[in-house]
């Protein structure tokens, strides 16, 4: 054999050697189906830079189109609070939630979307992604066939709106207040008789009476629900979401039949959405209050301080008797903790000082 033969056939070897699976990988395509805990038309949930369907987008195009996912809003496929199980059990891939909705199947869901008092958004993130946090997170929810990621953030939340000024802790027995998660717990334990309404009930609640309070997101989702015109008084601190993440979960089975570069795809594309949701948040929120305050009438203020101890002191025992009951939870937080203290120091020499000490003089 002449050496010009053996080489076209060695090199035409080589290249179908190596062509074939890049053929066979380009015509792999995934279609999946998304559910989530919100609305279609959900502003930043469901719609708008960050949100689901911001996700799905961000995954098809990165992915060339071999990974496609149809969202469905609450309700348009199954119920809202149904999407966990439905992704254990693998009748839908995903879905799009906060993780606090699912503390029934585990109290330690709680940490993976916001603790009261806990980290703001800086401080989750550099938990999530850096602390620790995202692996026990897996851990945790290896258990039901699911793996997360975080995919938004609405950074620090309100306290809430309410129809009467509250002064003193004695004020918060018997107040009937939209609450979700472990701070409907700590309200509860100081006499608020707390309820769980989706979002398109709680205007209605609110200006009828039903209720007394309520809380849902920031200045900007808040005043698009109308919550302004049902009550007056916006008590501002953010003590029970300082910074409250969206969730994704993926079945595992499915998870694990994605190629190593639709899972990278799908990982990058939530840590996108991570970041773009929050600065969303940032810039609509502060034109929002200017306007509530300025030209809706609304009274905007921190909860006094023996409020806010109260709160405090009673968030401690909650997390105390669930930590004391459960490994798993014990195990989570004793992570976050350790991490905060961390945090809490640095942030005294950086953010805080800045915060406090220079923009506060500028």
């Amino acid at each position: 054999m002449r050496r010009r033969d053996f080489t076209r056939m060695a090199l035409g070897g080589t290249i179908g050697a190596v062509a074939a699976p890049a053929i066979v990988q380009a015509q792999t395509a995934f279609s999946w189906k998304m559910t989530s805990f919100y609305g279609p038309n959900a502003a930043f949930y469901s719609t708008g830079p960050g949100s689901a369907k911001d996700l799905c987008k961000r995954i098809e195009e990165m992915s060339g189109g071999r990974l496609k996912i149809q969202f469905y809003g609450a309700g348009e496929l199954i119920p809202a609070a149904e999407g966990f199980d439905a992704v254990s059990a693998g009748t839908v891939e995903m879905n799009y939630a906060n993780s606090y909705f699912w503390t029934g199947k585990s109290f330690a869901a709680q940490y993976f979307t916001a603790v009261p008092f806990g980290l703001n958004f800086q401080g989750f993130n550099g938990w999530m992604y850096d602390g620790g946090g995202l692996p026990l997170w897996r851990e945790v929810y290896d258990r039901f066939n699911l793996v997360p990621f975080v995919c938004g953030n609405t950074g620090v939340q309100m306290t809430g709106w309410f129809k009467k000024p509250i002064e003193k802790v004695e004020d918060l027995k018997g107040l009937k207040m939209r609450i979700p998660g472990l701070a409907g717990r700590v309200y509860q334990s100081l006499g608020v008789d707390t309820r769980l309404l989706p979002a398109g009930e709680i205007f209605p609640a609110l200006e009828r009476g039903v209720i007394d309070a309520a809380e849902f997101v920031g200045p900007f989702l808040d005043r698009q629900l109308g919550l302004q015109r049902a009550a007056k008084y916006y008590y501002t601190t953010g003590w029970h979401e300082p910074a409250t993440a969206s969730e994704l979960i993926v079945n595992k089975a499915k998870w694990e039949s994605l190629p190593p570069d639709l899972k990278a795809v799908v990982e990058n594309a939530c840590a996108a959405c991570n970041t773009i949701s929050e600065a969303w948040c940032q810039k609509n929120n502060a034109e929002a209050m200017e306007d509530l305050i300025k030209n809706q009438g609304v009274i905007a203020q921190p909860l006094p301080e023996p409020i806010v101890a109260a709160l405090r002191a009673s968030t401690a025992e909650i997390i105390d008797e669930a930590v004391a009951k459960d490994p798993v939870t014990k195990k989570v937080n004793d992570s976050f903790v350790a991490y905060m203290a961390k945090f809490k120091a640095w942030s005294g020499y950086s953010e805080s000082v800045y915060h406090d000490k220079i923009l506060g003089k500028s």
